[in-house]
């Protein structure tokens, strides 16, 4: 098998013959890696751990290691990872507690981005997406082919149901129903000119006035956006900052925070 020569292996590992280890790597005792499982480089996986086939494990990845549980006392718990997986850069994935079954357990082709953390005694299933730094708390299960979107983070106990999407940014404390779409309610506001941080780059007094007369009209006035822009044109000196800040808002495609 191709192991290579800056990886560190334990003997007492049972990797197949066609799965890969690449640089820098540290596999532990007690782990099991499939057939044509790839280790990019620098991956760190500890027993009692279970690897399927065909998986990738990207630069950066941690699995099995001890839960971030007070509670944990070192008791004997493992990961079992299936098949066809995508485990992106810097995800962890933590093994199991007494509390919660003594294992985590990540089913097949799935797609774990980067900075995902799996918990102890999580429970994924198979063909799941999850985005950039998705968190989940311990002992949480996640149904087939569910969606969660980048930053979103899931309480402890809390279920995903099969077929849900659940919209970036959302903070799940509840179960979330199959086949819903899901998401936390958003509320963004501009609180006008970052006064404090143009002067600190040197932007004159005049400007930085200005700045601030067109962002009351935009975000105090009332006014809806259009109606903001004319209220700008006519009773702002124009200047380059001026003239940005209002080409910006009529390139918008999606619209402006205000």
């Amino acid at each position: 098998m191709p192991i290579h020569p800056t990886a560190i292996v334990d003997p007492g590992a049972r990797i197949a013959a066609s799965a890969d280890i690449g640089p820098q790597c540290i596999v532990g005792a007690e782990v099991e890696i499939g057939e044509r499982t790839r280790l990019m480089a620098h991956v760190y996986v500890e027993g009692p751990t279970s690897i399927g086939d065909d998986n990738v494990f990207f630069p950066y990845s941690s699995v099995g290691a001890a839960p971030q549980d007070l509670k944990y006392k070192g008791e004997r718990s493992e990961t079992r990872i299936g098949n066809r997986n995508r485990i992106r850069e810097f995800v962890t994935i933590h093994r199991g507690t007494q509390g919660g079954g003594l294992v985590t357990s990540i089913g097949d082709d799935n797609l774990l981005m980067a900075y995902v953390h799996v918990a102890h005694d999580v429970r994924i299933g198979d063909h799941t997406i999850l985005g950039n730094g998705v968190g989940f708390a311990g002992h949480v299960t996640v149904g087939d082919w569910a969606v969660i979107e980048p930053m979103s983070g899931v309480h402890q106990f809390c279920r995903i149901g099969r077929h849900a999407i659940v919209g970036a940014g959302t903070i799940v404390t509840q179960d979330v129903m199959p086949y819903s779409m899901t998401v936390s309610e958003r509320e963004v506001k501009s609180f006008g000119a970052n006064r404090i941080g143009l002067e600190r780059r040197g932007f004159p007094a005049a400007t930085r006035d200005a700045l601030h007369k067109a962002f009351r009209l935009l975000t105090r006035a009332g006014l809806n956006t259009s109606q903001a822009v004319e209220r700008i044109r006519a009773e702002i000196q124009p200047g380059p900052e001026i003239d940005e800040l209002i080409e910006f808002i009529l390139a918008s495609e999606r619209g402006v925070i205000k």
